[in-house]
């Protein structure tokens, strides 16, 4: 419906009738009532997952404040100087390198972090690997699509899910049994037999 929307050009009609001041309340709303729902609808052991998985699109919104800042003093990051930027707190490569492709990110490293919770390390693994590509061709963590984007960042998810896979093959981890999280996710006093 979204898609068919946007092609006929109904979505740049009704931003054009409706102010934004409008929609905002509205935006506002619908992210708390999902906000809400994240942590009431999952376990209580997932809550570490939820708010990882938030942190890139919380650095995209920061990075676009900063934008936006600058440009209404007519200026950008760049022309200011991102070590000037760090030495005022602002670390503006680290935003725009956690928020680039912020809801891809997000995802990764909330099925990463639930998969660690749940003892299921070789999914975890093969999450991070996927990280890993998806990371060195620019789909996550950079401002544009190529190869070698971030290599850096490519190599940590490398790394980790080298290690989630060594420790799912090596290590004697079993995964969490049913029962072994009470009823909101909380550990059981007593493992499930």
């Amino acid at each position: 419906m979204v898609l068919a929307l946007s092609w006929f050009g109904v979505v740049a009609l009704v931003s054009s009738l409706v102010p934004v001041v409008a929609i905002l309340p509205i935006l506002l709303y619908i992210g708390m009532l999902i906000g809400s729902q994240a942590f009431q609808e999952t376990p209580r052991s997932h809550a570490p997952a939820i708010i990882l998985a938030m942190i890139p699109q919380i650095a995209g919104w920061g990075k676009t404040m900063i934008d936006g800042a600058l440009g209404a003093a007519g200026t950008s990051a760049s022309a200011v100087g991102l070590d000037k930027l760090a030495g005022a707190g602002v670390l503006y490569h680290g935003l725009a390198t956690l928020g680039g492709g912020a809801t891809l990110a997000g995802i990764i490293l909330g099925a990463v972090a639930v998969f660690i919770i749940e003892r299921q390390l070789e999914k975890a693994a093969w999450f991070a690997a996927t990280g890993a590509v998806l990371t060195f061709f620019g789909f996550i963590h950079a401002e544009e699509i190529g190869i070698g984007q971030s290599p850096g960042v490519a190599l940590g998810y490398f790394g980790i899910a080298a290690m989630l896979y060594g420790f799912a093959k090596f290590a004697e981890v079993s995964p969490a049994k049913p029962g072994q999280f009470g009823e909101h996710g909380e550990m059981s006093a007593q493992p499930a037999e």
